[in-house]
């Protein structure tokens, strides 16, 4: 059986063919081929990844980017689903990288289009992403200075610790792309003093 992370690979690609090139994503000032190219460059070029790139390569990665940029959509579609030649080739690490990576950017292409809905995840995606979001969380949050708990209704896990936590509440997938920095979420609800809730609220989360 595909991971979450291949499925969503496969998902994400075939969203942004039926989409198009130019249609709008979450990623501010990018369209739909520029995420693409995003996700390439990051798979193909490693060294341009957060927290890897190295300054002296810029003019590289900007050679790479157009390079890429200069394709079609669907030739760029159909190189990122497949990652042979990659590290990603291999399942665990997939699925340890790209769990959140695809789930979160096939979010950004589908919720910056009218009409969108949250999805119903499989329970095994919920818990690749409820496992995700303790690994990471803390990071995530830790632009707010406020602590933070969050549950999916069965299980809690603190993000940040500290006195007059905000709780967030709701589906794995809303509270991902919330702790992410993207509010085109529904379903959470927060609990807490109302000014904490205010600063996690209005705070740049994710890395």
């Amino acid at each position: 059986m595909a991971s979450f992370a291949r499925s969503e690979r496969l998902a994400l690609c075939d969203t942004a063919v039926s989409l198009g090139p130019v249609a709008p994503t979450l990623c501010e000032g990018w369209d739909v081929k520029d995420l693409i190219v995003h996700l390439l460059v990051r798979e193909r070029r490693p060294w341009a990844a957060p927290g890897i790139f190295l300054p002296p390569l810029e003019p590289a990665l900007r050679r790479a980017e157009a390079a890429y940029a200069a394709q079609p959509l669907e030739d760029l579609a159909d190189r990122l689903r497949d990652p042979k030649g990659t590290l990603y080739s291999i399942a665990p690490i997939d699925r340890v990288v790209n769990t959140v990576e695809f789930f979160v950017h096939h979010e950004d292409l589908r919720r910056a289009q009218s009409g969108w809905e949250p999805r119903t995840l499989p329970s095994a995606a919920e818990r690749d992403l409820w496992r995700t979001l303790k690994l990471l969380g803390k990071g995530l949050v830790r632009p707010a200075n406020t602590p933070v708990v969050v549950s999916n209704g069965t299980d809690t896990a603190t993000l940040r610790a500290g006195d007059e936590p905000v709780t967030i509440t709701g589906p794995v997938g809303e509270l991902i792309l919330f702790c992410f920095g993207r509010h085109a979420v529904r379903g959470l609800s927060f609990d807490g003093p109302a000014e904490k809730i205010t600063q996690l609220e209005n705070a740049s989360l994710g890395f």
